[in-house]
């Protein structure tokens, strides 16, 4: 059940974590690859300062990039700068996307994300929240899939598996996280078709459907 008030706290606890990991990181390091293919952890932390910023402009009813090429430059131009500048990005753009969310009066107006997406305002601070800390993991700078909170892990795998749910290209899925409630996705299994069974730790099970890990 989405509890946008409760998001928003954990996002404040993930994003203040994520700030002291960006501290640590200097340019050498931010120069280095990051876990996402090409890209460094310098292109991470350029995207989550435009991403917040982003999200700021779905929060106003604004176009949330001006275009796909738009975003990718952003990203690509802010990669680069020195380590503090980085972080503070990253620290500002955070804290105007806090302020604008603690405005927030009607949690159940639809907005507009990319690629034509709509949501509820209230799953914005999560969505933020998946940047912040599947990002953070993509950083490797210590932090991993196991490190995050059994509750994060379960709320998106559930929205991972809502998210494959009715896609052609994905088989009928039953997943099976070990200890916590068993999820279904992909296409709708044709008659006498059984779904394919995935079973696994949940963190496993997130770094496989967020394309973090292979399958064992």
């Amino acid at each position: 059940m989405t509890d946008p008030v409760r998001d928003l706290t954990t996002l404040d606890e993930a994003t203040a974590r994520l700030l002291t990991v960006a501290g640590t990181l200097d340019d050498a390091a931010l120069a280095e690859p990051s876990r996402l293919p090409g890209w460094t952890r310098g292109h991470l932390l350029s995207h989550l300062a435009r991403n917040a910023d982003a999200l700021l402009n779905v929060v106003a009813g604004r176009p949330m990039y001006a275009s796909a090429e738009a975003r990718d430059a952003d990203i690509e131009a802010g990669a680069g700068r020195p380590a503090e500048t980085l972080a503070e990005d990253v620290r500002l753009s955070a804290a105007r996307l806090a302020t604008a969310l603690s405005e927030v009066t009607d949690w159940e107006a639809v907005v507009e994300l990319r690629n034509g997406v709509t949501d509820r305002l209230a799953r914005v601070p999560f969505r933020r929240l998946v940047e912040v800390e599947l990002h953070q993991v993509d950083l490797g700078a210590g932090r991993e899939l196991e490190d995050l909170s059994p509750e994060f892990t379960d709320a998106e795998n559930a929205f991972l598996a809502d998210r494959f749910t009715g896609h052609p290209d994905v088989p009928p899925l039953l997943l099976r996280p070990a200890g916590s409630p068993a999820l279904t996705s992909g296409r709708a299994p044709a008659p006498g078709e059984e779904p394919l069974t995935v079973t696994g730790a949940p963190a496993d099970l997130l770094g496989w459907l967020a394309g973090r890990r292979a399958p064992a």
